[in-house]
């Protein structure tokens, strides 16, 4: 029974059978934030797409304030004071320097860890990622000390052929050298994860709470209502529209899954798995949005597509694989062909910040509180290279930021002077970490 006009604690959850949902920033919060002179946190995330990008049409032709804004990054236009995008950062450990894997499983497995990766037949090596040493530092201030998520496995493709090369072209995560932290595919089971209060349920209650799954709130209905009875009624709307929002992923998933059952009853794709690529990134970064509202983590990878994905996109009218595409020969329809997935690919991305934005939070919004980055391990797909990555940030990191802008730095600036100065804001002071030379200058407020 929750007590009425009585602060209501950060970590409140309702309970049912199998079920715990986290709270959302509630205003009856407040007075525990500000006894403990807390603030939101700040939530930081990788967003990574494969093969490169078009940069003809990624790149302003200004430094300084953003203008209208080039094809691909059209999307983000209504966002163009919430970003901040970055000029000639290199990952030389992309670069075929060493030993290590092909071009993409080196770009890919390097991206957050700035090390040379290595392989043999016996022994896969990277480091560390900069989303880990966060994670070990803050994680146990949250339900899940990282969350690492994607939406393709280089296995099921066909677009690897041995262990170590899907090690590096599926994984963005790594928590050691040896250990990489697979991405989660599935959104039933990401869905089950973040809602799910860790029981382990008995045959019974399973086959009961799958026979009535008509909503996940159901089984919390009691501690609900015991809840709004001592909100007021800007809480209770926020509580309206949190709980609402979970409950339209789980109609995405029961369509997803109905979906799926009719197009093929025995398949053995997870169900929860749209064949829509879209709609697949949607249910993904919907819960993401509310992982992040309810502070279940603070660190999150997200690989849209694995490095060297061969995926097709029928539903733009693109029945050719994305990584030969990428190998266009500077062929023009071919590029624009390319130029097409990009712009896909950021209208998916621009549609969820817009979501984040919409979501308030305190005084401000969701966005505001966060550092996501949006970015590739290679900028020219045709050539390889690893020079000038296509790198975007977004959200203001709890006022850290200054976005709105293009900043360019000196060419060669390594990529993990950005990691570096984003894992100081995360509370994470490294002296070292992958290539980098120091800090990245431009970036906040300062």
């Amino acid at each position: 029974m929750f007590v009425q006009r009585k602060a209501i604690p950060r970590r409140t959850i309702l309970r049912g059978l199998g079920t715990a949902v986290a709270l959302p920033f509630l205003d009856s919060m407040a007075p525990a934030f500000a006894a403990s002179q807390s603030k939101a946190p700040v939530r930081m995330a990788f967003v990574y797409v494969p093969n490169g990008i078009d940069m003809r049409n990624w790149t302003p032709d200004v430094e300084g304030k953003l203008g209208d804004l080039p094809r691909i990054l059209k999307p983000m236009e209504p966002l163009k004071n919430d970003m901040l995008l970055l000029g000639n950062l290199t990952h030389n450990t992309g670069r075929a320097l060493l030993d290590g894997a092909g071009d993409h499983g080196r770009c890919c497995g390097s991206y957050l860890t700035g090390i040379q990766v290595k392989k043999s037949l016996t022994d896969i090596k990277a480091g560390v990622s900069c989303d880990q040493l966060v994670a070990n530092q803050i994680g146990n201030q949250t339900r899940f000390p990282s969350l690492e998520l994607g939406l393709e496995d280089a296995r099921q493709s066909g677009d690897c052929d041995s262990g170590y090369s899907c090690a590096y072209t599926n994984n963005l995560a790594w928590r050691s050298e040896t250990q990489p932290l697979p991405p989660v595919l599935d959104p039933r089971s990401l869905f089950e994860r973040l809602f799910g209060d860790g029981v382990a349920l008995s045959p019974e209650a399973r086959a009961r709470q799958a026979k009535f799954r008509r909503s996940i709130l159901d089984f919390v209905t009691e501690d609900t209502h015991g809840l709004e009875a001592g909100l007021g009624p800007t809480d209770k709307r926020k509580l309206d529209e949190y709980l609402t929002s979970i409950r339209s992923v789980e109609l995405q998933l029961e369509k997803a899954e109905k979906d799926n059952k009719q197009i093929d009853p025995h398949m053995e794709k997870p169900y929860g798995v749209p064949a829509d690529f879209a709609e697949h990134f949607r249910l993904m970064s919907d819960m993401v949005t509310i992982a992040f509202q309810a502070d279940l983590t603070r660190v999150l990878t997200f690989l849209v597509t694995h490095e060297g994905t061969s995926r097709a996109y029928r539903e733009i009218g693109i029945s050719d694989g994305h990584h030969p595409l990428t190998h266009h020969r500077n062929q023009p329809d071919l590029m624009e062909k390319v130029a097409q997935i990009n712009s896909y690919h950021m209208v998916q991305f621009a549609a969820w910040m817009q979501r984040m934005k919409a979501t308030k939070e305190g005084d401000g919004s969701l966005l505001d509180n966060c550092m996501i980055v949006y970015g590739a391990g290679l900028s020219d797909g045709n050539r390889h290279l690893h020079e000038d990555l296509p790198t975007m940030i977004v959200g203001r990191g709890g006022n850290f930021i200054k976005p709105g802008r293009r900043v360019v730095y000196r060419r060669e600036t390594p990529m993990c002077n950005l990691f570096l100065t984003m894992m100081d804001r995360m509370g994470t002071r490294m002296e070292h970490f992958g290539d980098a030379t120091g800090r990245l200058e431009g970036v906040d407020l300062t």
